[in-house]
């Protein structure tokens, strides 16, 4: 139980569908209907607008981060980033929403806020600066995978932190593969771009 119980807390966690259950309470819209139907924040900014996003992007980072904190109230000796994993697997195939959600960029970078914080602050610098430069969101998420898996395999072989380089690894593979649509479009050149 004491490790069973976290493992299903960080799943529902990461299961909680934000952008359906903002959409339908505040909006009376099931964005499942809309834009790219993704139950993700950038599907909210394009089809509900930059305050629904705000919100749901705010409260996909915190299921990550509340996963990977779980640790420190619980007497569980499930690593915080498993933890953490897990919820992302919740946010993709949320039980709320019929195993189908969103991307994973928001929630992975929850986990960064709860175990180091001051790296979050770097995924949000890069995301920010690959948004500027490409214009588009998907291709900015791909940028900031690639950059993270270089990153924590350099971390990784100073500080001997093996299991956070697995798991960004595995959290940039997920985003990459739940990018694979997005991908098309941009060699196609149609994917959709951020007008500033």
């Amino acid at each position: 139980m004491d490790i069973l119980l976290p493992v299903i807390i960080a799943y529902l966690l990461g299961s909680i569908p934000s952008a359906l259950w903002i959409g339908k309470i505040f909006y009376k819209t099931d964005i499942r209907t809309k834009g790219s139907g993704n139950l993700g924040a950038t599907n909210t900014f394009r089809t509900l607008g930059a305050k629904a996003g705000i919100v749901v992007t705010v409260l996909d980072i915190l299921k990550g981060t509340a996963a990977t904190l779980l640790p420190m109230a619980m007497d569980t000796p499930v690593h915080p980033l498993i933890l953490g994993l897990i919820a992302v697997i919740g946010h993709i195939f949320p039980i709320f929403a019929k195993f189908k959600g969103g991307k994973a960029v928001a929630t992975s970078g929850g986990i960064l806020l709860g175990y180091q914080w001051p790296l979050f602050l770097v995924a949000v610098v890069v995301l920010l600066i690959a948004l500027k430069i490409t214009k588009m969101v998907s291709l900015s998420s791909i940028i900031l995978a690639i950059v993270f898996i270089i990153y924590t395999t350099i971390y990784a072989i100073n500080t001997g932190d093996y299991p956070f380089m697995i798991v960004i690894i595995i959290l940039a593979s997920f985003i990459i593969y739940r990018h694979r649509a997005n991908i098309s479009r941009i060699r196609n050149g149609t994917e959709p771009k951020v007008k500033w």
